[in-house]
């Protein structure tokens, strides 16, 4: 049944003449809503003006219909032209409807008559988003600059009747016209929109005869006013209007002959359903319900909806103010408290009539002023920075000096206090640089002293101070209160033994281009002016300049239309509508109807620009206050719909869900509640709905200031959806597609009410992972989130509790009893508060008060506490107030996000702005990662950042490009714009000026970067070449410094030097020339198309581990470059001179050259000529792999080939390449390449001990790889803090907490010093025995050469074989099988296998030995040299329980016989290749093993009596009743024969009879000088019974078929010992009786 509404909310039915059946409200509830009537009344008069001039009248009461209420359209009807008097209004004989329609009438409150309300979308987003604001009647939504009103211009009639009021409590003053106007009905199923022109079915006589009107609208504006009306739907139900109800009369429809002819408009492509929706009527009669099935038949969504609903829901309720009266299911509209709003016009506007007589609206110039106006927030963050400008004037120098200080890192004893360095320092005047020596720790001023008094005799006359000494060939000037030695630059010409090349200079003649002016102090902070430059990866929502330009294009659109009107009504020779001829009757529908439009789409503008703002914003001045910890009602809200969804979502996903969380420090307050499943709604734009209200079980009162409420949207794959090939798209779960964050109470601590439009940026690729930044190429999208709270008559803000600073409580720790002090002292002593229990945090927090002596345990007691409730919060202040001040490093960890509270945070701030500008630059990005953990902009966090960039330009520069990079955060992005545009605006414009020109040199890089990595290989060359011209255009015109380090300053490309890497990415050499002539040329790395912010990440943390170490003394000479990401999937990186990769240097020597233990050794003695040089060289790898060695372990670092392992030919080795780390392994296939701990091959070793035997220098290896580790260990609690901070970074290896666990576990933090000595002693004797590391390497060199085969005249690719050997050699096999095994110990006890060989010729058959990971070797070899043929299957290498026991041994036995006979069987190829016959030739310890075998019958050999030399070095303590005994080294043995020996150690503590107190260490194979670091424990003694005892220690040689011999021994009297301290020392061995 077709039905129609007019505008007064009355039903009329076209086909039936019965009276629809009303229901009546009760005689009290009319009576409460007849006062409230009356009360607005009388209100209401006290207000009005001279303009009203109409008044109701009664006679409409008497005549007027009784209908449902239910508005559909922007189009208007007529309705009677009598008219009522409010105050002749009987309530009781009103219908529900009618009496509900007179309390929303706006024009019951005043005569001024208006434009309605209507929202509409913006015309930058009119497909994506439909708003439905939720604002106090009578009341513009906050944030609009006072109260305005869109007024009508005397030309409108004063006879207007009520206006509709929609579902949602908008209130839109719909004016009406006389019914012999024309009126606009469509019918159903048929075109979006035809005009109609209806006969009114009551009689009625106007004073001229009524024309039919022609269609006077072209049809593409009719469909778009179409379009745009069905808003008034949406704001309902989300849902078009299609069909229209019309009761109560009989009307005549005349379809129009031009409906065809209607045509599409491209910018609004998606068609609205044709089906009307059940949920657009609020009162349903009985026999009105009978009728709703027929309804919801044609709509499929609906029956979705209907099977999730009961019965009951589908018949809507009747209402009063918004409350159901029979307590259906809580809808929307009846979950809020709904406001309803005013139409107000622009200020300093009016509608005006152009010359034509129509009316219309300005373009608006003041609105889009508006439009650009900064919600409150910001404008008071802006105000703070201006404050804070303030305090950094141009004129102080030492705030402003307009040029980079060099980085300064603290050292202690670094090669000796008094270690002198040769100064070359160039001086104005002087041909030649002045050269001197000075020391190390002189101060810079000295230095300049020393270097002024080669120009001046007299330098009292002298202001030193105005002279700086500047590094030539950098934009950089030493700190003249540092000491000279602790520069970094200096440090590094020290590390590479270069020259130490300064300029001395005036102050004044230093270039100051990168200070602030007096012109920048006076500039506002305005945060947007300076980002036009700045690439933003999300789709501008609205902007000033598309808003004029929509808005041009719709005002030139209506004045068509209305030019249309006119021609066709004067074309009609109507003589009685000549006075309407050149302009339309203001009543003429389509005039109305176009006011109503354009007044409605400047209010959306309003609406959507005024979105972000706080909903108290301009309201609290007038409205009570209620504090928040007196408020019980619980938290709630309505999940009203998404907006904006894309058309790959509709063919990709079925249905969607939301989940709703509620967090605070972190962690979820409640379980998360998940909406109800809603598939996608089809409108001229596609939506999804919900309409769910979501109440949490809280009280407002019982939530903290920080809370924060998480949306994440996730989207069901459509199991029937043919678009995706995916087979294993049946098996997927819900995809998250994104989430987005709100807090609670907003900046100034009121808490969200009112409807909120929260943006969720996605991805438009549908299998983009969420969470993580998108790639590029795919554009991100914003998802709109309309989220409905409640409001309530009063505004409910946050109050901070009284705490009292004069009470302070401090409890002794010695007052404890001793098991609870020792359990208190445990947990404090714990170096991070993650693996804290519940029991533990309780019995912290209990304790807290005995924990100020131990400041560093603060943020322990903080994650401790039981809750933040408004109630505890006094308690929880009165301590932080008392707490004694944190040492910055250690309050970075309240900057987390286990710590949302303001107060702690300001507090933490506080603390931690004691660091250094150098420190806080090494620490920047866990900083700009905090931001994220910050409620609001304006905190204290941002103010000290933006302080400290203004006060030091290499933190302004470091900040600027960390804050671009993070733009492209979907949640924060917006926050980071801000961040970013303050910068920009308070640094001044020089930098401004220099940052915009590196940003354009990335750029124009990018794109070079690009199209050398799209062209083929043969064409690279010439497209870098061609291309670079651009780049070198740029240089023309500017000087540019670089991104990477800002010191340097480059003024031209030098493009013959220019080149690319063959790697993946294809990265460019970039070669500049340095802009200052003492300077050298720069070369730096370009990439892109890969995510260079975990490089940057594992570099940050190396250099904090480099400072750690250097702090302490000890420097392990680590190599630390540069590396920025300039942007997503780019960035810049340092080139490190005169260095090579591992593998460049190891297939010089073959492609086995992995396999070879000199390649390395002799690539640096080429470079490295003289036996001085060659051991400086040798000693820089000693310490540079200890180093990294210890760092690549801690991080994690994987996929570790020789490709990511560079040599310098100093000898200072460094990785590169940090795209696997914190453990997480690089696959081949199942099995993870890197089985090692850390890289540690045999060439490594070579280099290290000077040659093939373990020398003292491995023992020093070891010694500087365990001090490392354990100095690191003393700063868990640092690394973790900084890894935790960056987990929201997006880093694919760092999402979460667990993802630290592997860095906690590496780091040992519950051990003794003495325990992970031990611990790394393993971990490198681990490393230094796998043959897994070099079979990588030599896997990676097949890779990069395209290896297939193996060269004839190739060494030997088996770890044991020395040579290469082949049957032409040694003889065709004609038989092989394993013959027996033994039983070996090397050092452990292990299975050899004994292979009998009969050759060809031969009558005796030889014996070889192997073990089974030599079978294996040979398998796995044979593998890649024959990949295309079928070998015989090796046995698993997999045995459950114990592997080297006797029984698999013997199965290992028949199944390595199997495969031999198998593999001897096969194609010649395989079976005669030289890798076969090398694996059964003979080696020397396969003859040495037979001539023992055939002399062991003949007895043991005796230990000779001989020379006994060397020396042990022992670390000896005592705790808890218990004697360690750690064996680290020994040192120069001595044997008979001069073979290497096979030493162990074994001691006793005498007396021992019965020889109890046996201990020994592991036997170290074939060496003089063996490393144990084994921890021998005697438990059970007293201290005074170890003053009686002595310590005998002997060093034994273990041999297998002979008696074990002698190699010297010591005995120690323990009473000699303090042991109550360690005792480490070195002791000559002697030759002692043993036992």
């Amino acid at each position: 049944m077709a039905q129609i509404s007019n505008n007064n909310g009355f039903k009329q039915c076209s086909s039936h003449l019965e009276p629809t059946r009303t229901k009546d409200v009760d005689k009290q509830e009319a009576l409460q809503m007849e006062a409230e009537a009356l009360a607005k009344l009388q209100k209401d008069r006290q207000v009005t003006d001279k303009q009203r001039d109409f008044e109701l009248s009664s006679s409409t009461r008497q005549k007027a219909q009784v209908f449902n209420k239910q508005d559909y359209d922007l189009m208007v009807f007529p309705e009677s032209d009598s008219q009522k008097r409010a105050v002749d209004i009987d309530v009781e004989k009103l219908t529900q409807a009618e009496l509900e329609k007179l309390l929303l009438d706006d024009s019951f409150e005043t005569r001024t008559p208006v434009l309605p309300v209507t929202p509409v979308l913006s015309p930058s987003f009119s497909t994506q988003l439909y708003l439905r604001p939720t604002i106090q009647r009578g009341q513009w939504p906050p944030g609009l600059s006072g109260p305005s009103t869109y007024t009508l211009p005397s030309i409108y009639p004063s006879t207007y009747s009520k206006p509709a009021a929609f579902q949602n409590g908008f209130n839109p003053r719909m004016p009406t016209f006389p019914s012999s106007e024309p009126i606009y009905l469509r019918l159903p199923g048929q075109s979006p929109y035809f005009p109609y022109p209806l006969t009114p079915a009551t009689p009625f006589h106007p004073q001229t005869t009524l024309p039919i009107y022609r269609p006077v609208v072209s049809p593409d504006m009719a469909k778009l006013f179409d379009k745009i009306a069905s808003t008034s739907e949406f704001l309902k139900n989300g849902k078009a209007r299609t069909d229209l109800e019309i009761t109560n009369s009989k009307t005549n429809l005349q379809v129009s002959p031009k409906s065809e002819d209607i045509s599409k408009f491209d910018w609004l492509d998606l068609d609205p359903l044709s089906k009307p929706k059940v949920d657009n009527v609020e009162v349903v009669d009985h026999e009105e319900e009978r009728n709703v099935p027929s309804l919801l038949a044609k709509d499929p969504w609906d029956a979705v909806l209907l099977e999730e609903r009961s019965p009951a829901s589908c018949h809507l309720e009747r209402k009063v103010n918004g409350n159901s009266l029979s307590g259906a299911t809580v809808i929307r509209s009846q979950s809020l408290n709904i406001r309803t709003t005013q139409l107000t016009k622009v200020q300093g506007q009016i509608f005006q009539k152009d010359p034509n007589g129509t009316t219309s609206l300005p373009t608006g110039s003041s609105l889009l002023q508006e439009i650009e106006v900064q919600n409150e927030e910001v404008a008071a963050f802006c105000q703070s920075i201006s404050k804070l400008k303030t305090k950094f004037p141009y004129t102080n120098h030492c705030t402003n000096p307009g040029y980079l200080l060099s980085p300064v890192t603290v050292q202690r004893n670094i090669c000796g206090e008094n270690a002198s360095v040769k100064v070359s320092i160039e001086i104005e005047g002087f041909q030649l640089p002045v050269t001197f020596t000075c020391d190390v720790s002189s101060t810079v001023e000295i230095v300049i002293m020393q270097a002024l008094c080669w120009v001046h005799d007299d330098l009292n006359q002298v202001d030193v101070g105005s002279y700086v000494l500047k590094v030539c060939g950098q934009e950089e000037v030493l700190q003249n209160n540092h000491c000279l030695g602790s520069h970094e630059h200096i440090q590094n010409c020290r590390k590479w033994d270069t020259e130490i090349k300064l300029q001395l200079l005036t102050f004044s003649a230093m270039c100051k281009n990168l200070a602030r002016t007096a012109e920048d102090d006076e500039a506002p902070v305005d945060l947007n002016k300076y980002l036009y430059q700045i690439e933003k990866p999300y789709k501008e929502v609205m902007t000033r300049h598309s808003v004029e330009e929509l808005l041009d294009s719709y005002h030139n659109q209506v004045e068509l239309a209305l030019k249309i009107e006119v021609t066709s009504l004067s074309g009609g020779g109507d003589t009685s509508m000549s006075s309407t001829r050149g302009s339309l009757n203001p009543e003429n529908p389509v005039q109305v109807s176009m006011d109503q439009l354009t007044a409605a789409i400047y209010d959306l503008l309003r609406l959507h620009a005024s979105s972000g703002r706080s909903p108290a914003d301009c309201i609290h001045s007038s409205r009570s206050i209620k504090e928040a910890w007196t408020t019980t009602e619980q938290l709630q809200f309505t999940i009203f719909a998404a907006h904006g969804i894309s058309s790959n979502w509709v063919s990709n996903y079925e249905k969607y869900y939301l989940i709703c969380s509620l967090s605070h420090n972190g962690k979820d307050l409640f379980k998360p509640i998940q909406s109800k499943k809603v598939g996608t709604y089809k409108n001229f734009f596609y939506l999804i709905k919900w309409d769910e209200l979501i109440i949490f079980p809280i009280q407002i009162s019982q939530l903290p200031l920080e809370s924060v409420l998480h949306l994440t949207l996730f989207g069901i794959l459509n199991q029937s959806s043919g678009s995706s090939p995916d087979s294993n798209k049946q098996r997927k779960g819900p995809e998250a597609l994104g989430r987005v964050s709100l807090p609670l109470f907003d900046f100034k601590r009121f808490l969200t009410c009112g409807t909120k439009l929260l943006y969720l940026w996605t991805s438009s690729y549908t299998n983009s992972i969420p969470g993580t930044v998108p790639k590029k190429g795919y554009l991100m999208e914003r998802i709109v989130l309309q989220v409905d709270f409640p409001c309530s008559a009063f505004d409910i803000i946050y109050t901070t509790p009284q705490v009292d600073r004069s009470i302070t409580q401090q409890h002794n720790l010695e007052t404890l009893d001793n098991d609870i002090k020792g359990k208190l002292l445990n947990i404090l002593h714990r170096d991070s508060s993650l693996g804290l229990s519940k029991e533990d945090k309780a019995f912290l927090w209990e304790k807290r008060y005995y924990c100020l002596k131990h400041p560093d345990c603060l943020p322990k007691i903080l994650a401790s506490a039981p809750n933040w409730k408004w109630v505890n919060l006094a308690r929880t202040y009165s301590l932080l107030h008392q707490w004694p001040p944190l040492y910055p490093l250690a309050a970075l960890e309240l900057l987390d996000s286990k710590f949302a509270d303001q107060e702690v945070r300001s507090l933490a701030v506080t603390w931690i702005e004691a660091i250094s500008d150098d420190e806080l630059t090494d620490l920047l990005p866990q900083f700009v990662q905090a931001l994220k953990y910050e409620i609001y902009l304006n905190s204290s966090l941002v103010r000290f950042l933006l302080s400290r960039a203004l006060g030091n330009i290499q933190i302004a520069h470091s900040l600027y490009w960390l804050l671009k990079d993070a733009l492209h955060d979907t949640q924060f992005g917006v926050r980071y714009e801000h961040v970013l545009g303050a910068l920009l605006s308070v640094g001044g414009k020089g930098l401004r000026e220099e940052l915009s020109k590196q940003t354009k040199l990335v750029q124009l890089l990018g794109g070079v970067a690009e199209k050398v990595r799209q062209a083929s290989g043969s064409s690279r060359q010439v497209v870098l070449q061609r291309s670079m011209e651009r780049v070198q255009s740029f240089f023309l015109k500017n000087k540019c410094r670089l991104p990477l380090k800002p010191s340097l300053v480059a003024k031209e490309l030098n493009i013959k030097s220019c080149s690319f890497f063959s790697s993946n990415a294809v990265p460019l050499k970039i070669t500049m020339v340095n802009a200052d002539p003492l300077g050298e040329e720069i070369n730096v790395m370009f990439k892109v198309g890969e995510d260079l912010r975990q490089d940057m990440l594992a570099l940050q943390m190396i250099k904090i581990m480099d400072k750690i170490w250097l702090k302490e003394g000890l420097d392990l000479r680590m190599v630390i470059f540069k590396c920025l990401s300039t942007g997503r999937d780019r960035g810049m990186v340092e080139l490190v001179p005169a260095s090579d990769t591992l593998r460049k240097i190891q297939v010089e020597y073959g492609v086995t050259g992995s396999f070879k233990d000199k390649p390395l050794a002799e690539w640096l003695r080429k470079y490295n000529p003289s036996e001085e040089e060659y051991e400086k060289a040798s000693e820089n790898f000693i310490y540079s792999c200890a180093g990294c060695c210890v760092a690549t372990y801690v991080l994690g670092i994987c996929d570790r080939h020789n490709d990511n392992i560079m040599l310098r030919s100093t000898g200072h080795m460094f990785h590169i390449d940090f795209g696997k780390f914190l453990g997480h392994a690089q696959m081949f296939g199942s099995f993870k390449r890197d089985r090692a701990p850390f890289v540690l091959t045999s060439d490594m070793a070579y280099v290290i001990n000077g040659g093939e035997k373990p020398t003292i220098r491995f023992q020093l290896f070891v010694d500087l790889c365990c001090q490392a580790y354990n100095l690191i260990r003393k700063q868990t609690n640092l690394f973790l803090n900084l890894l935790s901070l960056m987990i929201p970074s997006g880093l694919p290896e760092l999402t979460s907490i667990q993802d630290l666990k592997y860095v906690r576990d590496a780091l040992q933090p519950q051990t003794t010093d003495a325990e992970a000595t031990i611990f790394f002693t393993r971990l490198i004797e681990s490393s230094l025995g796998s043959i897994a590391t070099k079979f990588n390497f030599f896997i990676h060199n097949l890779a990069q050469l395209r290896f297939s085969g193996l060269p004839s005249n190739d060494e030997p690719i088996l770890s044991f074989s020395p040579k290469t050997y082949s049957f032409r050699q040694d003889g065709r096999i004609k038989e092989v099988s394993v013959f027996t095994y033994h039983k070996k110990y090397n050092p452990d006890k292990h299975y050899i296998y004994v292979v009998r060989i009969l050759r060809e010729g031969q009558l005796e058959p030889s014996f070889v030995f192997r073990t089974f990971d030599e079978f294996q070797e040979l398998h796995n070899k044979l593998s890649i040299i024959f990949p295309l043929w079928k070998l015989p299957g090796f046995p698993n290498r997999m045995v459950l329980g114990r592997t080297h026991i006797k029984d698999v041994a013997a199965k290992r036995k028949v199944e390595l016989n199997s495969y031999l006979q198998s593999l001897m069987s096969a194609s010649t190829d395989v079976a005669e290749c030289d890798l076969v016959c090398t694996f059964f030739h003979p080696l020397i310890r396969d003859e040495k093993a037979e001539g023992i075998a055939r002399s062991a019958g003949s007895g043991p050999f005796s230990p000779t009596p001989g020379q006994i030399g060397g020396a042990v070095k022992l670390s000896v303590s005592y705790r808890n009743g218990t004697l360690f005994i750690m064996v680290m080294h020994i040192k120069d043995l001595v044997t008979e024969d001069g073979a290497d020996p096979n030493p162990y150690v074994k001691t006793y503590l005498l007396p021992d009879t019965h020889k109890t107190s046996k201990r020994k260490t592991k036997i170290s194979r074939k060496t003089r000088n063996p490393t144990f670091n084994e921890m021998l424990v005697y438990n059970g003694y007293s201290k005074e019974t170890l003053r009686q005892r002595e310590l005998q220690l002997s060093v034994l040689s273990a041999e297998s078929l002979r008696e074990n011999f002698f190699l010297g021994g010591i005995t120690l009297p323990l009473k000699d010992f303090n042991l109550s301290k360690e005792t480490v020392k070195w002791y000559q061995l002697t030759a002692a009786t043993y036992l």
